[in-house]
């Protein structure tokens, strides 16, 4: 990738920076050299042009490799001879190389060559012979003409196979700054006038809506309902290969039209979709706006309703997200429409970070007694219970029983996929979320890297392509694969900040980035991205995973502030009961806050082991066993220590989890001196990318 620096403003310049950020490496290119200038000179008129000459070239030029190579080839063309005496020439000819000049001597070629590089300016890439001519409005043999004349003037080129003939291949202009400068000679009346009639050829041509479209864009509105449909059809075609912001434009350009009343709600709706976690505060707006109107109706309605309250909760308006799917659901007769929104319902109270609403599990536990995964509506109602089956830290093994049968054959059934829109990426997130915590890693790493590919693929930027790398990296650091990891937060935090601060995905990037950091040991760089990007209370209205406030009590701990850290896992500890959520892995306060109390109050950091040990047995993973009793290892000393810690170590070796794993061994090592468990512990260590754990290994090898 390569940009031009300056030359934007405003929102493209911004994502010509981003990109620019995103970039590695980044190489800035220079201008020529006077000894380089020199030496293409000579290499171009041949080695008899003299020293001040090349100087005069590189003086006029300023070094721009363009400019030297258009130049140069005037002076071939002007037969010029390259010497001191020929150099005061150079700058009338570098003139006419850009700019008015340009235009001047394009003016010069004569009035059809002139019409036929405006026909090709207004027609921008993809430039045929035909089509220019019947933009330009002359037969073929004279537009091969002049796109002969534009070639020896250096204008025009030709691409593709040609067999010497403009006619077989197809056109493009030799520089984009060439291109621009005829674009913009073009008077504005007949510039708009003639996008007009290049969308209209370039429909007749058969190259479809989407290619029409950036023609239709640069159209005055005229209340035409026929170029409302071209741009929603043109907007389907750029969604159909990943295009969303191209659809988004032409959406956008048809509101301005207007849309007949009939088809205003549905180009509204479908606005809607295209921007739907790119600018959640925007598509609130439309859709509400399209639900304002008639039009919408019985699917297509319910639909609109489920992104509004998609886009809500995406804007942390909850609550607000909430009431708009049961608003709805009570204008609805029994039937499937009204159990999708049911279904919706109990999944944003499923992800609410207050107080859990009376009811919410046992009504969830009782409509899934009939589900047997029939449908769709069925497979989401399974899945919102085993993520809440999850959070609430029953057995694992009906966790996983409920989210396998949400599945076809082991896979996402068909309207339930990545990209389908019926009922969105936060089921989906939930059930790799629910398969993430319960030690099946395959399946959620499996999920979220479809994930990944799939909007990819789709074009999908913004919001979607954010959680599917934190989710990515939320699966990675569950394995303990650290690097990796950090690499996919990095990225998602990257991405929602093109979002928006402090929205519900924002904070998931941030929140898997710090604990991803803390667990490499580096905490400084947590505490500086903490600080950066407001890791502090208030917290979002949305569940985070892993829990918000366990981590930042952690990273308090970690950086010193020993007694914010107890007071913010003492808050995470009532949050947890207030939700009812018991899982000691996704939401670890317990163990960190045990040990934080071991010196100052052992017989509640005693209590608390117990309490995790006995939540952690009756979720029953290997993981969330192993966890509770390296906790309860490191309150005790001498040999049940060192018991305690072996049998951690036992569980967290059958877990997938390394990073634990290496931890436990280290811990293992130093309660017992073991040297050899001391290097398995620092061999895995170093395996996971766990800088200060391998550190901290290293260091007790070398006491022993």
């Amino acid at each position: 990738m390569a940009r031009r620096p300056g030359g934007v403003g405003g929102e493209s310049a911004r994502l010509l920076d981003a990109v620019a950020a995103a970039g590695r490496p980044v190489a800035t290119l220079t201008a020529l050299t006077p000894a380089a200038t020199e030496g293409l000179t000579r290499a171009t008129l041949g080695e008899h042009a003299d020293a001040p000459f090349c100087r005069e070239v590189w003086a006029v030029t300023g070094g721009n490799p363009y400019e030297t190579v258009e130049l140069l080839a005037k002076v071939q063309d002007s037969e010029l001879d390259p010497v001191e005496g020929s150099a005061a020439e150079l700058r009338d000819l570098n003139r006419s190389a850009r700019g008015r000049g340009l235009v001047a001597r394009l003016e010069g070629l004569g009035i059809d060559a002139t019409r036929f590089a405006w026909a090709a300016a207004i027609l921008g890439t993809g430039i045929s012979l035909d089509l220019a001519a019947q933009l330009a409005g002359m037969p073929d043999d004279e537009a091969s003409r002049c796109a002969e004349l534009l070639g020896a003037a250096r204008i025009l080129t030709a691409v593709g196979p040609t067999n010497g003939r403009h006619q077989d291949g197809e056109l493009e202009f030799v520089h984009p700054l060439i291109a621009t400068a005829v674009y913009r000679s073009i008077p504005d009346a007949l510039r708009t006038a003639m996008h007009g009639q290049a969308a209209w050829a370039v429909t007749e041509s058969g190259r479809g809506a989407a290619a029409a479209s950036r023609h239709l864009l640069e159209v005055h509105p005229d209340d035409d309902p026929e170029l409302v449909e071209q741009m929603r059809e043109a907007a389907r075609e750029h969604l159909a290969v990943g295009a969303p912001d191209a659809a988004r434009r032409c959406l956008e350009r048809a509101l301005k039209e207007p849309p007949l009343p009939e088809v205003h709600a549905r180009v509204l709706y479908e606005l809607g979709c295209a921007t739907l976690l790119t600018a959640p505060a925007t598509t609130i707006g439309h859709l509400r706006a399209a639900l304002e109107r008639p039009g919408l109706e019985d699917t297509e309605r319910v639909d609109a309703v489920f992104r509004l309250s998609q886009a809500l909760l995406h804007n942390n308006q909850l609550d607000e997200a909430v009431r708009t799917v049961d608003a709805e659901a009570e204008r609805l007769e029994p039937g499937p429409a009204r159990m999708r929104l049911q279904a919706v319902h109990y999944m944003w109270e499923g992800i609410h970070a207050g107080e859990e609403r009376a009811g919410h599990s046992t009504g969830l536990a009782e409509l899934v007694t009939t589900c047997t995964g029939r449908d769709n509506s069925e497979r989401a109602l399974l899945i919102l219970r085993g993520f809440d089956a999850m959070t609430r830290g029953e057995n694992a093994e009906e966790v996983v029983e409920l989210c396998d049968r949400a599945l076809v054959n082991g896979r996402l059934a068909p309207g339930l996929a990545w990209t389908d829109t019926e009922w969105g990426v936060e089921l989906l997130l939930m059930l790799g979320s629910a398969y993430a915590y319960t030690d099946r890693l395959d399946r959620a790493e499996s999920l979220f890297s479809e994930a990944l590919h799939a909007y990819v693929k789709a074009g999908w930027s913004g919001g979607h392509l954010s959680l599917a790398n934190a989710y990515l990296g939320l699966a990675h650091r569950r394995r303990g694969r650290l690097a990796d990891a950090e690499h996919y937060q990095r990225e998602s935090l990257r991405l929602a900040e093109r979002v928006g601060r402090g929205l519900p995905l924002y904070w998931s990037a941030t929140c898997g980035l710090i604990d991803t950091l803390l667990a490499r040991g580096h905490v400084q760089e947590a505490a500086e991205i903490a600080e950066r990007y407001g890791f502090a209370p208030p917290y979002p209205a949305t569940i985070v995973l892993p829990d918000t406030r366990s981590v930042r009590g952690r990273l308090l701990l970690a950086t010193g502030r020993a007694k914010e850290g107890v007071n913010e896992l003492e808050a995470a500890e009532k949050a947890a009961a207030a939700r009812g959520h018991h899982n000691t892995v996704l939401a670890p306060w317990a163990v960190d806050l045990a040990r934080a109390l071991a010196n100052e109050d052992p017989a509640r950091a005693a209590s608390l082991a117990v309490d995790a040990r006995r939540q952690a047995e009756r979720f029953g993973t290997d993981t969330a066993i192993g966890e509770a009793l390296r906790c309860a290892a490191a309150l005790e000393t001498g040999q049940r220590a060192v018991r305690l810690a072996a049998q951690a170590v036992t569980y967290l070796e059958a877990s997938p989890c390394q990073y634990e794993h290496a931890a436990a061994r280290v811990e293992y090592g130093i309660a017992s001196r073991s040297v050899t468990e001391l290097n398995k512990g620092l061999t895995l260590a170093r395996t996971c990318g766990a800088d200060g754990l391998a550190t901290k290994a290293e260091a007790a090898l070398a006491g022993l």
